[in-house]
């Protein structure tokens, strides 16, 4: 996958293309499906396939004080997108200026004339062009009307329900880890660099690295306990990663990330680690005693090797 960033460009060096537009957050089931029907189309065609996205999320850019809660940094649906086969990824910065156009200016200035798109799919559910307000039949006469075919994508539904990203947070903030990770049709994952924790771990057995995530708007799921593949020093371990405010301890309401890493003693401190959720075990919970916790701990790590065991 060729990726051209149109940052700094005010002419790309595309041929014309067969392309699809979106944020593409997670790269999920649905963004696949839909941009199966892209690469078809170009293959029907004899022409390459492109994804249209954005860098940082419309609404960021709309209104700064706007947090996302993303499932994948840019990098990341960089990597996911490039999976797929599609053959470019157009990075088009979303601005004010850009938010403002119509549906038409949008699909003329912008898809034709800067992209050279020859045929455009859209999603299903997707609208473009100051305030949303027209939808695909709009589309198609605005593309007929400068040489560019406009078609709608079908959906996507798994469970008689849409796909979307929407979705899939819900999932993660609910604990229902396997499932996201069928619709995201890949491990979640959440990477950083280790940094000094509390070091209570080491003391009851259990020494953990504190991870302080990279990217600061990634979804945190549900708190508690959770069966996980950890990568570093390009090797994998088997780990337990605990998501939580440490009630048991009463080290207040910051949220700490911090994993056990089976099979392995060393020191991590300023390195860095990605996580890969496998499967949830237990929500963080409250113990009378540091004895009770340890306990729930070692029946958690037996919890969490028999979820591996076919990983």
């Amino acid at each position: 996958m060729q990726v051209i960033d149109l940052t700094h460009r005010i002419e790309t060096e595309l041929p014309e293309v067969v392309a699809t537009l979106g944020f593409f957050d997670g790269v999920h089931i649905g963004h696949r499906h839909l941009i199966e029907q892209v690469k078809t189309e170009a293959d029907r065609l004899g022409l390459p396939s492109a994804v249209v996205t954005f860098p940082v999320h419309p609404r960021k850019v709309l209104h700064a004080d706007y947090q996302p809660k993303l499932l994948c940094g840019y990098e990341e649906k960089l990597e996911q997108l490039a999976a797929t086969g599609i053959d470019y990824c157009i990075s088009l910065p979303f601005t004010v200026e850009l938010s403002k156009l119509t549906a038409s200016e949008f699909i003329t200035r912008v898809l034709k004339e800067k992209i050279h798109v020859h045929t455009m799919l859209v999603g299903y559910d997707h609208r473009f062009g100051h305030n949303r307000e027209e939808g695909i039949k709009e589309y198609v006469l605005y593309g007929k009307a400068v040489g560019m075919n406009i078609i709608q994508a079908t959906e996507m539904r798994v469970d008689g329900e849409d796909v979307s990203s929407s979705r899939i947070r819900r999932l993660l903030m609910k604990g229902e880890i396997a499932k996201a990770n069928q619709l995201l049709t890949y491990n979640y994952t959440l990477s950083g660099k280790i940094v000094e924790g509390y070091q209570v771990g080491r003391t009851i057995g259990f020494p953990t690295a504190n991870v302080k995530a990279w990217e600061k708007y990634k979804v945190v799921p549900l708190l508690g306990v959770y069966a996980v593949l950890v990568h570093f020093r390009d090797k994998t371990h088997q780990g337990m990663l605990y998501v939580g405010t440490r009630p048991t301890l009463q080290n207040g309401t910051e949220i700490s990330v911090e994993v056990n890493i089976f099979d392995f003693d060393g020191d991590l401190y300023n390195e860095s680690l990605t996580v890969e959720f496998i499967d949830f075990i237990r929500g963080d919970e409250k113990f009378e005693s540091i004895q009770q916790l340890i306990d729930q701990i070692y029946r958690d790590k037996d919890n969490v090797i028999k979820r591996l065991k076919n990983v």
